[in-house]
C-alpha cells in the first residue's frame, strides 16, 4: 500500500506537518501525564480509523513502559479495570470530543465536570489540545491513506 500524496515531499505538506508536529511537542512540556496523552491518541485513532496513528502510538506507549493488556484494551476501556479514573475521565472527553458531530450538544458537561476533577487547567488545555491534534492529524493520515505498521519508536524525534 502507498498513500496518496507524500505529504512530506511536498514542500507546503511538510511546512504542515512540521507545524502541526511542533503543536505536538509543545504539549510534551505540560504536565499531563505522557501515558495519559498515548491512552487518549490511541482511541482517537481507533474511533477515526487511522492505522499509521494507531501504529504510532501503540509503538510509542509500548516504547515508554505501557503494558500490553492496557494498550489492548483502550478499545473497551469503560468495561476494563486497569485503567485509573483520571485515565477513564480523560478518555471519555476523548470519544466525545472526537465524535462531536454525533451528539447534538458536543462534549457534555457531565464528561467536562469529571475531567476538571482530575486535572487542573494547565493539564485540561493540554487534553484538550490533543485531542484536537490528533483529530487533525487522523483525518490528515486517512485521507492521504498513509499505510501503518511500518512505523519505529521515536521515528519522528
Amino acid at each position: 500500500m502507498k498513500a496518496r500524496i507524500d505529504f512530506h515531499g511536498n514542500a507546503i505538506g511538510a511546512k504542515h506537518v512540521k507545524y502541526l508536529a511542533s503543536a505536538g511537542q509543545a504539549l510534551l512540556a505540560t504536565s499531563l501525564p505522557k501515558a495519559t496523552m498515548e491512552l487518549v491518541a490511541l482511541r482517537i485513532s481507533q474511533i477515526n480509523g487511522c492505522g499509521f496513528c494507531a501504529d504510532m502510538h501503540t509503538k510509542d506507549a509500548a516504547h515508554a513502559g505501557e503494558t500490553p493488556v492496557r494498550l489492548n484494551l483502550v478499545a473497551t476501556w469503560r468495561e476494563a479495570t486497569v485503567f485509573s479514573e483520571a485515565e477513564r475521565a480523560a478518555l471519555e472527553l476523548a470519544e466525545q470530543g472526537t465524535r462531536v458531530a454525533d451528539a447534538a450538544g458536543g462534549v457534555s458537561d457531565a464528561a467536562w465536570a469529571d475531567a476538571a476533577q482530575h486535572y487542573d487547567e494547565d493539564q485540561l488545555v493540554a487534553l484538550v489540545s490533543t485531542i484536537t491534534l490528533m483529530n487533525a492529524l487522523n483525518r490528515l493520515n486517512v485521507m492521504i491513506q498513509q499505510p501503518a505498521g511500518d512505523y519505529q519508536p521515536g521515528q519522528f524525534g
